[in-house]
């Protein structure tokens, strides 16, 4: 077999080199059970139509989170995904693939490579899907070189199907790992994210009405180069959708002793149901702040909703406004004893303002710490990310100018503050000056312009926000707990903790008191009787 050819003496320079590069990623055993499982034992070459079924999805039923972002093409698309790998990867010189062919194909998917260039080939996947599919694209390739320059433009239902195309890819690879059944495919909803490419790549952008628009009927031109940078800047993790999809398909293989049919993306009889305006964290929302960090972060905010036998959204949200109550002694009862990172949402209503606009917008922001909260009278914190999620999507990491990350401060029990520190949770800027201020009883969110902030990097945190501080109603507030289930259970072994301590204050320990000589009732009646008599404590 050719998996077992680099045993061999006469073994060449390009195949050792190749090897090599798959051998860093840790997938050069995958890669010769996977020859080995999907070549031709005469030929010791894979069939191509072989290979196309490995990779090719077979998604029966879609399942959209919002109907109206429905893209018609959609579907369609998806059947020519697995050929257009093929077609762009594993090129054979004659017949079938061979071992050399084979490896190279991986490594140009999959290999170390820059995030620029792997950017470049998930656009060269979703370009000649759509070709395959008879669909017309603007993107233009000035070579075949990975790194080479992209031209052209495209429309937001292009970047509108390029994320559900990176969704399904993402689902396909963690739901092939749980279960290999049939069961449908759930496409969330993306809007912000499309909306946050139009308003940052579109020269009308900064005008568009976020709130009153349709996104299939936009027709926006949106510069490749923009949107790369827009992608590298808002969603760098966004290829990765691409790289864990093809070693996940070659496992598979493995697995599925008939290799002769298509490989279907399924989860089995897993749960595949996403909520949609149940929390203020849908599914969409949750995947946009899943790629803007590559830590073990983004693996928690997908189990919510992704595959998986434990995880769902109730075993991770630790409070919420309208189902605890609002204030902070009720948000402080949920929260206290966390240690570990949170996401916390706020969805508020102002007025648009905008060109006259006087009606009543919805946005929701959102703010997220590596620690949990503390009662403290200052700042505090090591690092901490801001949130514009809806209806725009943008992210606002620390800028490592101040470290004012978090601010979180109760009424002090039973101590005079002679200048009393501000009640409430706050985000960024000063004491006073606050980027984000939620008032101690959840009733008013205030936002003002990141002028006032050094800690997270500057920009709008609600659209057409201007210099002036914005004070919106509370409409929700949301927090998420992403420590995993040893954070949680620290957290429910300090409640309980504090439920015997609080237990043990009420008892009254009635043989204290037997004796009415000794008892606090008696000496309070003497010392208003006799308030100068000599008593036992003065001898």
């Amino acid at each position: 077999m050719g998996a077992s050819s680099s045993t061999q003496q006469n073994v060449s320079s390009e195949q050792k080199q190749l090897e090599n590069l798959a051998a860093s990623t840790g997938a050069l055993p995958t890669l010769q059970s996977a020859f080995s499982n999907l070549a031709d034992p005469q030929t010791n070459a894979i069939p191509i139509q072989s290979l196309q079924q490995c990779f090719s999805l077979n998604c029966k039923n879609l399942i959209w989170e919002a109907a109206p972002m429905k893209a018609d093409s959609f579907p369609g698309l998806l059947n020519h995904v697995g050929p257009a790998i093929v077609d762009l990867f594993f090129v054979p010189e004659k017949g079938g693939l061979s071992w050399v062919e084979f490896v190279r194909g991986y490594v140009k998917c999959r290999g170390r490579m820059p995030s620029s260039v792997l950017f470049n080939t998930l656009l060269r996947v979703f370009v000649a899907t759509v070709s395959r599919a008879g669909l017309a694209s603007k993107l233009e390739f000035e070579s075949d070189e990975p790194d080479c320059k992209i031209t052209g433009s495209l429309l937001p239902v292009d970047v509108l199907m390029i994320l559900c195309m990176c969704w399904t890819l993402s689902w396909d690879a963690r739901s092939l790992s749980i279960s290999k059944g049939n069961a449908d495919v759930c496409l969330p909803d993306v809007s912000d994210l499309v909306l946050s490419a139009v308003v940052s790549c579109s020269e009308v952008g900064s005008d568009l009405n976020l709130w009153d628009c349709n996104i299939l009927d936009l027709e926006d031109q949106l510069p490749a180069g923009k949107f790369l940078s827009w992608a590298l800047t808002t969603v760098p993790t966004l290829t990765d959708c691409f790289t864990q999809f093809v070693p996940a398909r070659l496992q598979n293989c493995l697995a599925s002793k008939d290799v002769s049919g298509p490989s279907t993306s399924s989860t089995g009889k897993i749960s595949s149901t996403m909520p949609h305006d149940t929390y203020l964290l849908s599914c969409g929302r949750a995947w946009a702040i899943s790629l803007t960090f590559r830590s073990s972060l983004s693996e928690e905010i997908m189990k919510i909703y992704c595959p998986s036998e434990n995880d769902g959204p109730e075993e991770k949200l630790l409070y919420r406004s309208s189902l605890h109550g609002r204030g902070l002694n009720r948000f402080w009862s949920n929260v206290e004893g966390y240690h570990g990172p949170l996401l916390i949402l706020v969805s508020a209503n102002s007025e648009d303002g905008h060109e006259g606009d006087t009606s009543v917008r919805k946005w929701i922001i959102g703010a997220l710490t590596q620690q949990g909260f503390e009662n403290k009278d200052d700042f505090y914190g090591s690092s901490g990310t801001l949130f514009a999620i809806s209806p725009a999507f943008h992210a606002f990491s620390a800028s490592g100018k101040e470290k004012n990350f978090v601010y979180s401060h109760l009424h002090p029990t039973g101590v005079y503050e002679r200048h009393p520190k501000p009640v409430g949770i706050a985000f960024g800027g000063t004491l006073g000056n606050e980027r984000i201020l939620i008032d101690e009883d959840f009733a008013t969110v205030t936002v003002r312009h990141h002028a006032a902030d050094k800690t997270y990097l500057p920009g709008s945190l609600i659209p057409h926000q201007g210099y002036l501080a914005v004070e919106a109603p509370i409409s929700e507030v949301e927090v998420w707990g992403l420590g995993g289930k040893t954070a949680r259970k620290t957290q429910t072994s300090y409640k309980k903790r504090e439920e015997l301590f609080t237990e043990q204050r009420r008892k009254v320990d009635l043989k204290t008191f037997s004796n009415w000589e000794d008892s606090p009732e008696k000496m309070m009646m003497d010392m208003i009787s006799n308030p100068n008599a000599v008593r036992r404590e003065d001898r």
